[in-house]
């Protein structure tokens, strides 16, 4: 299957970022709105100006090794618009949550022990993040719910809440994984101590911290960490 004539329809607009080698957007601190009813307290993202909507189109990504099960060493050497982040929390156990997603239900990190889990942090203004969701709807397609649950989590902030989640939400149909607005101050340590977005992070069936990574993905990417054994 072909993402690459994947459109989505995006309410608002959004500006494409880029720190270095990494395709990502930089948090910086920002108070939330005080008629924000799920305002945080914490130090937030800061949003960068809006620009003209556009339409969301990602374009083919080459395979990244003939191998068809590279190392993860290997997929990280051949990275490309993203890095690796949090080397000390690899193979520790990933800290269980709760969070309830746009549409009511619950979810713990601990119900999906026995699957991989990928959280990917991101918020609607960040383009990036945007540019992203084709991948994930891949990814989805790709590999089945019995085996890798995807939630994707975006803290309130000023320009990103709740309501324009469910917006985004709303106008993509497409998407077809898990999507969390919730409060940074939830979520324990290292899943508040991002600083970059998207960041994504990759958990064994055992429950253990495979890879943390920062910076916008490709589907196959994604897939490669997902397949790929933990670095002994």
């Amino acid at each position: 299957m072909t993402y690459s004539g994947t459109k989505l329809t995006i309410w608002f607009g959004v500006a494409v970022l880029a720190a270095g080698t990494l395709i990502g957007c930089e948090k910086e601190p920002q108070s939330a709105p005080a008629n924000d009813q799920n305002q945080t307290t914490h130090q937030q993202t800061k949003a960068p100006q809006r620009q003209a909507e556009p339409n969301v189109t990602v374009q083919p990504v080459v395979s990244l090794a003939a191998n068809p099960k590279p190392t993860l060493r290997e997929i990280i050497a051949r990275r490309r618009g993203w890095g690796p982040a949090y080397l000390e929390w690899y193979g520790k156990d990933a800290p269980d949550f709760m969070v309830t997603d746009i549409t009511g239900r619950k979810h713990t990190l601990s119900e999906y022990r026995g699957r991989n889990v990928m959280l990917t942090f991101w918020t609607t203004w960040c383009g990036p993040c945007i540019k992203e969701i084709p991948h994930l709807i891949e990814l989805r397609n790709t590999i089945g719910e019995d085996k890798l649950a995807i939630l994707a989590i975006s803290y309130i902030d000023t320009r990103n809440s709740t309501e324009r989640v469910k917006k985004l939400i709303a106008a993509n149909p497409v998407i077809n994984y898990t999507v969390i607005s919730t409060n940074e101050t939830s979520m324990p340590r290292p899943y508040n101590l991002i600083t970059s977005i998207p960041s994504s992070f990759f958990i064994d069936p055992q429950g253990k911290i495979k890879l943390i990574t920062e910076g916008m993905m490709s589907q196959p990417q994604m897939k490669a960490i997902i397949e790929a054994d933990p670095i002994k």
